[in-house]
């Protein structure tokens, strides 16, 4: 969340920036409040200070009725000083309350509006195809290759879910270990993360674990969720810690499963594997120093387009309106691959950089040899690989006339073939 000394600073900034990501925040209220904590606080601490002047005296008075009578100012004094804490706190709840639905203030160079203000900034290097036959959408290449089952994963979980079958178990595996090479080859740290987080975790990266706005599946009975990215897990492996400025930056490279409930989700999006509930993902994720960020931000990008680049799948980058930027991130770009079941773009991969945002909910410092106190560290994440969704964009540009698929050539050490062929 933001600093609340910058929002009371810099209210009208504020509410511009909500303005600009179509986020109701109540900046005036906040400001109200503020004014009305610091004087509350003063309050609270001048009847503490009466009342522990008061004690002493007590403690020095001979005469019995004088005694009584300090015994009784006291009491009052406490009583009082108690209201006051407990106005204080209910102050501080409602600020923390608003506080938390502002969103991060944002990059000046983001483009302000909708989704329509989106701007493409490159594309890779390897051009739309121009198919000599009619191309198929990934749902029906893979039921004729006997790669998918959706129908099976109706009757275990319902919609949305799926059995990957064949080939398409190579390519998933395939896909890890070709996102964890590069990455790690990166200087990334690997991790297999929990696939649940408590929801002081979920809250703290910006996701409601529970509401009719939630994408999260909570866990009755408990205070956890499973996750919907491994951001949620490795953004949350060092909250309330004070790493050492040497240390960084530090960038970990996670592979976990990711639950969505993509409430509201509907149209043809639906179809297939392009908006699942269930579905494995490689993230990367940094914590920087501030002035890490922003370069941290562009690396990351580059390696997304490294990898897709790799898997030779044709892809745009886009940097994201204002609009469409979640509450953390401070800037995004996603990549678009180009989908000709679909015959449009569709983001595959995303990367953020959230500054302090993140952190200062998480309580996520660093400390500087030499200075006094502590700041609040950066963190970033990205998507190297969401498996579901590269599943698509691979078959659907790999796909053949005769039917069969070309597997890329940088996966085929791992799926031991050149092509997925019709089963006959």
């Amino acid at each position: 969340m933001l600093d609340a000394k910058f929002i009371v600073e810099h209210p009208e900034a504020v509410k511009q920036n909500c303005q600009n990501r179509g986020v109701q925040a109540d900046v005036d209220r906040f400001v109200q409040l503020d004014a009305q904590r610091r004087a509350k606080q003063a309050e609270w601490d001048e009847l503490n200070r009466q009342a522990n002047q008061v004690a002493k005296q007590i403690g020095q008075a001979k005469d019995p009725a004088q005694r009584e009578a300090l015994k009784e100012q006291g009491r009052q004094l406490r009583e009082a000083a108690t209201a006051a804490k407990q106005a204080l706190d209910a102050i501080q709840e409602e600020m923390l309350q608003i506080q938390k639905r502002i969103p991060n203030m944002t990059h000046p160079d983001a483009p302000v509006g909708d989704a329509s203000a989106n701007r493409v900034c490159r594309y890779g290097q390897t051009p739309v195809r121009q198919f000599d036959f009619p191309p198929l959408d990934h749902v029906q290449l893979a039921e004729k290759l006997d790669l998918l089952d959706l129908e099976a994963g109706a009757r275990v979980a319902g919609h949305g879910f799926y059995f990957l079958k064949n080939e398409a178990v190579l390519l998933e595996l395939a896909l890890q270990r070709y996102a964890v090479e590069v990455l790690q080859q990166e200087g990334f740290t690997l991790l297999i993360t929990p696939d649940l987080a408590r929801n002081e975790i979920l809250e703290g990266i910006g996701f409601l674990p529970r509401g009719p706005e939630t994408q999260i599946y909570s866990i009755e009975g408990t205070d956890l969720g499973l996750i919907a990215t491994a951001e949620i897990t490795l953004g949350g492996m060092f909250a309330d810690q004070v790493l050492e400025a040497e240390q960084l930056p530090m960038l970990f490279a996670g592979i976990s499963h990711c639950f969505r409930t993509e409430a509201g989700a509907h149209g043809r999006a639906t179809r297939g594997l392009y908006r699942v509930h269930q579905f494995t993902k490689v993230e990367m994720f940094a914590f920087t120093l501030p002035d890490q960020s922003d370069p941290m931000l562009e690396r990351f990008c580059q390696l997304e387009c490294r990898l897709f680049d790799g898997l030779g799948i044709p892809y745009r980058v886009i940097d994201t309106a204002t609009g469409e930027l979640g509450g953390p991130a401070y800037r995004k770009y996603d990549l678009e691959a180009w989908m000709p079941g679909r015959n449009e773009w569709g983001e595959i991969t995303s990367t953020s950089n959230c500054t302090d945002y993140q952190a200062r909910r998480l309580g996520i410092r660093y400390r500087t040899k030499g200075e006094k106190g502590t700041r609040f560290v950066h963190t970033l994440n990205g998507t190297a690989i969401a498996i579901s969704r590269t599943l698509l964009a691979i078959l659907e540009n790999y796909q053949q006339a005769d039917g069969s698929v070309v597997i890329p050539e940088v996966l085929r050490p791992w799926v031991g073939k050149e092509r997925i062929e019709p089963r006959r």
